[in-house]
């Protein structure tokens, strides 16, 4: 069983460790344990009740309200708000309650109703990508356990493949072939993902290598393919070589394709544009590019 700090639940639930002192004090909401040096912690039945209780009280509920409340009672009033809320930190809340909990059924629910209402790429940008930005601080914090990270991991490259499935193959003569990949090293495979939906609903057609890639096998796939354009993103440093050779390497082997990158290390080490090569900083930039190329 996971045992929290009251600082680790500042961090989960957005609510200030002294605030919680007092919802402790004055309500009996929670009883924290005690080590044997006097210092409290929480486990997990304490975080849950935390973060459902900070939610319906970002939603308006009085904290001495909801203290009256039994555990069902607040557990449907947040399936209630979940469902009918859409603003940005309360499908937050409610992602990370679905993640504490490893509940698919929870996540699923919060997902394809923000799909409904928002759409799929709305939905990613708007609620996916913050939460997932989040998920990368606990994790590093020690907040959350790997487990949990790669559950909602999983459950996300789940939705985003099913969405690139939904989306027709273009294959006509003037549509613009694009491979794909992530370079030796790089695995942020959730973002190369998302891509490929982006890509394929502008009606690319593309070929999809995934990550880990070396550019011998890159080779092979282009010299199969022959595609118009190559996309890769670089968010980490490499061990063997600077990112400004890997892409004047890049540029001299593929020299007839165009080469888009974008990610983390190519805008830090100021990777500039050159021949064959653009740089893309953001996914606006991205987005706003391959509207340029379809034009």
């Amino acid at each position: 069983m996971a045992v929290y700090t009251i600082k680790d639940l500042e961090k989960l639930c957005g609510i200030k460790a002294h605030t919680l002192r007092i919802w402790e004090q004055r309500y009996d909401i929670i009883k924290p344990k005690r080590t044997a040096t006097n210092i409290r912690y929480y486990q997990d039945t304490d975080l849950k009740m935390i973060l459902n209780i900070a939610l319906l009280n970002r939603n308006g509920l009085k904290i001495s309200k909801i203290a009256n409340m039994t555990p069902s009672e607040i557990a449907e009033k947040v399936a209630n708000i979940s469902e009918g809320n859409f603003e940005h930190s309360t499908q937050l809340d409610a992602l990370t309650i679905s993640m504490i909990e490893m509940d698919e059924y929870k996540f699923d629910r919060i997902i394809s109703t923000n799909i409904q209402q928002l759409g799929f790429e709305k939905t990613m940008l708007d609620i996916i990508y913050p939460f997932l930005d989040k998920l990368s601080v606990l994790w590093l914090t020690g907040s959350i356990s790997p487990v949990q990270e790669n559950f909602m991991s999983y459950l996300i490259r789940q939705k985003i493949i099913a969405a690139i499935d939904r989306e027709p193959l273009c294959l006509g003569k003037e549509t613009k072939r694009i491979l794909i990949y992530l370079p030796e090293g790089e695995t942020q495979e959730l973002s190369l993902l998302f891509m490929y939906y982006i890509l394929k609903s502008r009606k690319f057609y593309v070929i999809y290598l995934g990550h880990n890639i070396n550019l011998n096998d890159l080779k092979d796939a282009y010299n199969i393919q022959k595609p118009d354009y190559i996309f890769t993103m670089i968010s980490e440093s490499f061990s063997n070589r600077s990112v400004h050779t890997y892409v004047d390497e890049l540029s001299e082997t593929f020299s007839k394709s165009n080469i888009l990158l974008s990610g983390y290390q190519v805008v830090a080490q100021n990777v500039q544009s050159s021949k064959n090569v653009s740089v893309l900083p953001s996914l606006e930039d991205t987005v706003e590019h391959l509207k340029s190329i379809n034009s």
